[in-house]
């Protein structure tokens, strides 16, 4: 079986995630390609997009949340995604068991002794006014027949899990500072959730696994795992496995990929990228050794924004008044450091309208 390297997967990652070059690509499209990007940091997907599209427009973003085409919702690992109100509609029942279990790992002492189909309905019934509310109001309301300590227990497992809801606009919008206000899903878009597929298939987990592969491959079971929350779609892995092919990565894990899906050359160039706070393209996997070195992988889920020379992690970076603030993890060569400095400024003019190409690169560690 072949063996892929660190470099190579690092190179078939950049150009299933959209960074090898700019795609021209619709907005919706670029949302679908990804399956939906992570954004409990309201503005971070306008930044994940400008990496990756040519002449992003955040306005077309801000458009199609309005429209009501794309969504903020928790998906992936209970995490709040935007995510296209198709792909939110297919695969949220997928979900529901999982989303459950995480909200119970956090909170099970606060939600000890309560039915939840019991909170679910009483949930249902207050929401049935097709008003949006927020967390805590929601929590307050179960609060009056479920005394609890932490009564925010009870409207995360509504919010996050129970209910399938959306954060409605102006969350969300370029430029734009609001509270989140949920809604129901099927409120919001005028559509019922797919159903779960009958007992023993499962097509939804085949799809996820396709769509995983096409964004993120090649890739182990593990990492599919860690990006969805799921226990590994086993079922769809048997029913698809044949219509895959594998390869080995350097420590022997299996990985499954598409088999007309891009693998670039390894020592195809690979331009500076400014990513934002909880990227796809290091998430969405369990070891994420083919984009970020295992002693700066703490960055990762720590909401740090990162830039990426030749393809890897290399610095972090931040926003000052006007002025984009690199700060290298490593030494960067000239050639690098003027990369930087130029995406940097690219950067800057995108956040200000042009009005600022102000970049300031701090010192290399030694």
């Amino acid at each position: 079986m072949t063996v892929l390297d660190t470099r190579a997967l690092n190179r078939a990652t950049l150009a299933r995630q959209l960074l090898l070059e700019h795609a021209d690509m619709p907005v919706l499209d670029a949302v679908a390609h990804l399956c939906g990007l992570q954004a409990q940091e309201p503005q971070e997907p306008f930044v994940g997009l400008w990496s990756r599209l040519h002449a992003f427009d955040p306005a077309t973003l801000s458009d199609l949340l309005i429209r009501r085409s794309v969504v903020r919702t928790h998906l992936m690992r209970r995490t709040v995604h935007l995510l296209t109100a198709d792909d939110t509609l297919a695969w949220r029942a997928r979900h529901d068991t999982m989303l459950r279990q995480r909200v119970l790992g956090t909170y099970r002492h606060e939600l000890a002794g309560i039915d939840l189909d019991e909170l679910a309905a009483a949930g249902r019934a207050l929401m049935a006014d097709d008003q949006p509310r927020s967390m805590t109001e929601l929590a307050r309301a179960m609060a009056e027949r479920w005394p609890a300590p932490q009564p925010r227990a009870l409207g995360e497992m509504l919010v996050a899990a129970l209910l399938p809801m959306v954060q409605l606009p102006p969350r969300g919008l370029w430029r734009t500072k609001a509270g989140v206000r949920n809604l129901l899903l099927t409120t919001w878009l005028g559509r019922q959730i797919d159903p779960p597929a009958p007992n023993g298939t499962d097509p939804v987990g085949e799809t996820l696994l396709r769509r995983y592969l096409a964004a993120f491959g090649p890739a182990a079971t593990a990492d599919l795992r860690a990006w969805s929350g799921l226990a590994g779609l086993p079922a769809a892995v048997t029913a698809i496995r044949e219509q895959l092919i594998t390869f080995r990565d350097e420590r022997g894990r299996e990985l499954l990929d598409l088999p007309d899906a891009p693998r670039p050359d390894p020592d195809t160039p690979a331009p500076v990228r400014f990513l934002p706070a909880f990227d796809n393209a290091l998430l969405g996997y369990h070891d994420r050794t083919r984009i970020i070195d295992d002693a700066h992988r703490g960055l990762s889920v720590a909401g740090a924004r990162v830039a990426l020379v030749d393809g890897r992690v290399a610095a972090t970076w931040t926003v000052k008044a006007d002025t984009v603030i690199v700060t290298p993890l490593r030494g960067f060569s000239r050639t690098e450091r003027t990369a930087v400095a130029e995406q940097g400024q690219a950067l800057a003019a995108f956040l200000s309208d042009n009005d600022s190409h102000r970049v300031q690169i701090a010192a290399s560690p030694h």
